[in-house]
């Protein structure tokens, strides 16, 4: 059984060379360890690791929380965050990107052993993202691939589901679709639009651009929106 890798995303030298240090005594494989965002991006192109440890004050514009949420909503990786942060405002940012455990520094080998060990058992009890959903049209059940649906729309308490060949009619509210395409790369971007990231072309002043519609942005969902996507 191949080791499980981590990836180590720690601006401060002599910390990250400690956690490398510690995770291949724990028998892990040290996937990379980088200090800063645009590093992360870089060293997850090519091969994902199965965990990452992030700083939350990384050098560079982007913070640790920011690469969480990407970490998150565009690559499914699972995490962890390492700091010295613990204000109810980071903690309040921290629980929207839904990392597997939150290590307050300073931590010792016994405290992040154990973190790593109960994630790791969290990840293999959970099911695995896969499948197709099936929608119900003309009493048949119709299977959609989830990548494949580029928006929905919310009508009371109806929803049309848009494929780029298809548009289907559901019996189901925005929210309870939103929760299960969670994870998937879907973001809430008004309150009667959810769309899926990969199919957007551009954004405007409140407007998001699809091959085949035009999608508004509502006021509350706009930072949301901006704290899903990568600006270069």
């Amino acid at each position: 059984m191949s080791q499980q890798s981590i990836l180590v995303v720690e601006d401060e030298p002599i910390i990250a060379d400690d956690i490398a240090t510690s995770l291949e005594a724990f028998g892990y494989r040290v996937h990379d360890v980088v200090g800063n965002v645009g590093a992360a991006f870089d060293s997850i192109a090519q091969k994902l690791p199965d965990l990452a440890l992030v700083d939350i004050n990384l050098e560079g514009e982007k913070s640790g929380i920011e690469l969480g949420q990407q970490f998150h909503s565009r690559y499914k990786l699972p995490f962890m965050y390492i700091t010295s942060y613990f204000d109810e405002e980071t903690i309040r940012q921290v629980k929207q990107t839904h990392p597997l455990a939150y290590i307050i520094k300073p931590f010792d080998d016994r405290d992040l052993r154990v973190n790593l060990e109960l994630a790791f058992a969290k990840q293999q009890v959970q099911p695995a993202i896969t499948g197709k959903f099936f929608v119900k049209q003309n009493n048949q059940l119709i299977a959609i691939e989830p990548q494949k649906i580029t928006h929905v729309e919310a009508i009371d308490n109806y929803a049309y589901v848009y494929t780029p060949d298809a548009r289907y009619m559901v019996s189901h509210t925005l929210k309870s679709i939103e929760e299960k395409l969670a994870g998937r790369g879907f973001v809430r971007v008004h309150k009667s639009y959810l769309v899926n990231l990969d199919y957007i072309n551009s954004i405007s002043e409140g407007l998001i651009l699809l091959d085949q519609a035009q999608i508004p942005i509502g006021k509350a969902y706009k930072q949301s929106l901006y704290d899903h996507i990568i600006t270069l």
